[in-house]
């Protein structure tokens, strides 16, 4: 029997998020006898790695802001004592690893490209463009993970369109699915004729938070709802402060990062997405999968996940005006428009964004590449 795929997986670092879960689910739902897993975090471990659920070797690198050679080094050293048949870079921040691994005499690298930051929202600084051009020839495969995403790497920075593979994020539509929200609303202190607005996100700018908290405070506040914001991260203090401006502030209720989110989403009688920019949300497939009426802004991969008035309601970014008036077609449903999009999109999620797809997809590349 051959020796499993020794597979390196090389990014910024192990906190929350989409890129992060998708390597969570790569290393937990990979067959071991075929694959074996290392992490190697460029900067420091996050909470992301207390999820993994088989031992897994992991390296912190404690890379520096800006260009950090020293780091790149002791990666290229990391590299050679570990011996990975695949080296496996994700986003802007894992391009280092490519640089480390072709260095370290490794043939076998694969990229990913799962969204943009802040501050390069739709990947245009032509500096980044033109590294990720030059590093392609390097690269075996590139990963997108949105169509959006695929068209971007093909067209802009000018990825050969044979190197570029699609794999859609999946999501565990077993965990994730509708459910009865009557217990858990009474145990979080709602009653049952609470209607609840959710969203599940790292607090960070890209994410957007205060369009939908400014939209909520314009709501007609009469109506028993609330406002439940899952996650953590750099802007919570700024959200804490809009929040305390609000004379609606005792609605809005910041309930940090939890473990429990497939239980918690089916509390939610509407789960909003307010962001800049996106890739493929897993929190917005969960939403899916758990049969809830969905608003989220019409940025990168939202598109493909959101047929607006069919699967959910697609709002301009930045655009508080129709934000709210997506809130109130759902709060003010009189056509049965909430039932029909949360039982689309389920439908949606179990057809093309299924976590077996996707972990079907990820072991094929592999042993291609491999």
């Amino acid at each position: 029997m051959e020796p499993p795929v020794k597979i390196l997986h090389v990014f910024h670092s192990f906190n929350m998020g989409g890129l992060e879960n998708g390597v969570v689910n790569l290393v937990n739902r990979l067959d071991t006898a075929r694959f074996q897993h290392e992490i190697c975090c460029l900067s420091i471990l996050g909470i992301a790695a207390g999820r993994l659920e088989r031992p897994t070797p992991i390296f912190e690198m404690h890379k520096r802001d800006g260009n950090d050679w020293r780091m790149v080094l002791n990666l290229i050293k990391l590299m050679r004592a570990r011996h990975p048949d695949i080296v496996h870079t994700r986003n802007w921040g894992g391009v280092d690893g490519i640089i480390a691994a072709k260095a370290a005499g490794i043939s076998r690298i694969i990229h990913g490209e799962h969204g943009w930051n802040l501050d390069d929202p739709r990947g245009r600084n032509p500096r980044r463009r033109r590294i990720r051009r030059l590093l392609s020839p390097w690269v075996k495969r590139v990963v997108a993970v949105s169509a959006d995403i695929q068209n971007w790497l093909i067209q802009d920075v000018g990825i050969r369109e044979d190197k570029v593979s699609l794999i859609p994020n999946g999501v565990d539509t077993d965990k994730f699915r509708p459910g009865d929200p009557v217990e858990l609303k009474r145990a979080l202190g709602f009653s049952t004729s609470d209607r609840v607005i959710g969203c599940v996100g790292r607090f960070d700018p890209v994410k957007n938070h205060p369009l939908l908290i400014k939209a909520f405070s314009r709501l007609k506040h009469d109506l028993p709802i609330h406002l439940v914001l899952l996650g953590d991260g750099p802007e919570k203090h700024h959200l804490e402060d809009l929040r305390d401006s609000l004379l609606c502030r005792d609605r809005i209720h910041f309930v940090g990062q939890r473990e429990n989110v497939a239980e918690l989403l089916r509390i939610m009688d509407i789960f909003v997405l307010p962001s800049r920019s996106e890739g493929i949300c897993n929190a917005l497939l969960e939403a899916m999968a758990s049969g809830i009426p969905i608003i989220a802004t019409a940025v990168g991969g939202n598109i493909e996940l959101v047929q607006d008035g069919h699967t959910g309601l697609l709002v301009s970014s930045e655009d508080e005006d129709s934000m709210v008036h997506a809130l109130n077609l759902y709060l003010e449903d009189a056509s049965g428009l909430s039932a029909r999009v949360g039982q689309n999109a389920r439908r949606k999620a179990e057809q093309d964004y299924s976590l077996r797809h996707m972990i079907q997809s990820y072991e094929s590349l592999y042993l291609s590449v491999a």
